[in-house]
């Protein structure tokens, strides 16, 4: 048995192709919409976040052989939790990592944390928007909210608790934008065009996480962008591809 983090596409597909190799595993997901799509796909999961000392219980109930953490390169919390618990349990810790991409343009600044790229916003100005999502809107509000000259567009995925949080941070219903990706470039830019953005805040999430087409589109509207670092965290065991998981795997079992 394999105790598998998910929640990304990417993840998803990895879990699919364990299974069908004849990996039994049990993913464990934060959202409602993570969960139908690993139901989907036939893929036992379960919801909640969970502590390291909840993960070892998990993994010694379940009779966990190895975890395999294919959460979002920005899921920080949740990887550290699951090296804890692989260590504390005594069984491996295997992390699939999406690949780096580099940007290098004029138009791009790169920083390492969220609250780097909101200090540098606020330097900077005019209409923001943000593509970061709702865990981490407030250290963005809190800096550039109420400021003069400066309009903060908040795009994140089209749920009541992003609204909820949206409304208790202070973001006007018309700075919202309420969308579930994949985008394409052209969506990108009608939506910066649309918005009359100046400047775009992304993370470097890969690929997989759409971040090309966001940033070619700024780039091609003549836009600056933000894109802030991934955590830097040492793994030990990571991979970029599924074929490496899976060997790593046939080497457990």
């Amino acid at each position: 048995m394999i105790l598998f983090l998910a929640g990304t596409s990417d993840a998803r597909a990895l879990a699919v192709q364990l299974q069908s190799k004849g990996y039994e595993l049990l993913a464990t997901v934060v959202t409602e919409s993570a969960a139908t799509s690993l139901q989907e796909a036939g893929i036992a999961h379960r919801i909640g976040r969970l502590s390291a000392e909840e993960m070892q219980e998990l993994a010694i109930s379940i009779g966990c052989k190895c975890i395999v953490d294919a959460s979002h390169p920005f899921a920080e919390e949740a990887s550290k939790q699951a090296m804890v618990a692989a260590k504390e349990v005594g069984i491996p810790y295997i992390r699939y990592e999406r690949q780096q991409q580099k940007h290098v343009h004029p138009l791009i600044t790169e920083v390492d944390s969220y609250e780097a790229a909101a200090n540098l916003a606020l330097q900077k100005g005019g209409t923001i928007m943000l593509t970061t999502g709702s865990k981490t809107l407030a250290t963005f509000t809190s800096v550039l909210l109420q400021q003069e000259g400066i309009r903060v567009i908040a795009r994140m995925l089209p749920n009541l608790e992003n609204m909820e949080k949206c409304q208790a941070l202070g973001v006007m219903q018309r700075d919202i934008v309420a969308i579930q990706g994949p985008f394409s470039q052209e969506l990108n830019e009608a939506l910066y065009k649309q918005y009359g953005v100046t400047l775009m805040i992304t993370k470097a999430s890969g690929k997989v996480g759409s971040v090309d087409e966001k940033i070619e589109a700024a780039l091609d509207c003549g836009i600056e962008t933000i894109v802030i670092q991934r955590p830097n965290i040492r793994y030990g065991q990571q991979f970029v591809a599924f074929e490496e998981i899976e060997q790593a795997i046939q080497q457990l079992f």
